[in-house]
């Protein structure tokens, strides 16, 4: 594959995920009742509206700096770990994928797509932050 060919589908790769988690992101801010829900019942963690807005804000920004290919170690690897927690929380339902819990199935090609971004970060060059 050329470098060109491979940064034209390392772009469309890193706009999808961070699109994908910008989704995620304004879900966390518009409608924190359900973060809340989700935290509570997937991470046992009791947190507020509050908080399940600013870790929106937060999401939203990661993801605006994956789309910019921005600090591409750090911000392609939080990513990749909160995906991964995230996935890892919902096992039981990964257990069953089928009737209710169909759509965790979603989880697994999302996060093998941010192990590679992860993994080819150096070769995603096309139209990114400049780095050092």
């Amino acid at each position: 594959m050329s470098d060109a060919r491979l940064a034209r589908a390392l772009l469309i790769l890193r706009v999808g995920l961070a699109l994908f988690l910008f989704l995620w992101a304004l879900d966390k801010i518009v409608v924190p009742d359900a973060t809340v829900g989700v935290f509570d019942y997937f991470y046992k963690l009791s947190i507020g509206v509050t908080a399940a807005r600013v870790i929106g804000g937060l999401e939203a920004l990661l993801a605006l700096a994956i789309l910019f290919g921005a600090w591409k170690t750090w911000s392609y690897g939080l990513g990749l770990v909160l995906h991964a927690i995230s996935t890892l929380a919902s096992w039981e339902q990964l257990l069953s994928p089928f009737g209710d819990n169909h759509l965790f199935i979603a989880a697994l090609p999302v996060l093998a797509a941010f192990v590679a971004l992860f993994m080819l970060r150096e070769r995603d060059t096309l139209w990114t932050v400049p780095g050092r």
